[in-house]
């Protein structure tokens, strides 16, 4: 399985200049670097898979993965997260309904 969630879209020189590089947060979905070109990034139509509240949504270093099906459908859950691993600080809701 690909778990291109876990790569960013730019290397090490980048992200030491980069303004969006905040520790422990992912790369906004606005940055140009991280687009996915990717033949699996297909952009999830189903509300029942995006709100999945057993997808472990930190395990993804780029925002765009957060909304993408290969993502939601083959990423990790949160049963999966190794033991004593911190979540991110932050709204644990995704998204405002």
């Amino acid at each position: 399985m690909a778990r291109c969630w876990e790569l960013r879209g730019c290397d090490e020189e980048m992200r030491s200049r980069c303004p969006h590089n905040i520790p422990g947060e992912p790369c906004p979905a606005d940055c140009r670097f991280a687009a996915c070109e990717r033949d699996t990034h297909v952009v999830c139509q189903d509300f029942n898979v995006l709100l999945n509240p057993e997808r472990d949504y930190d395990a993804a270093v780029k925002e765009v993965c957060r909304f993408c099906e290969h993502f939601l459908v083959r990423g990790p859950s949160v049963a999966d997260r190794e033991a004593g691993a911190v979540a991110r600080q932050g709204n644990p809701n995704r998204f405002l309904l």
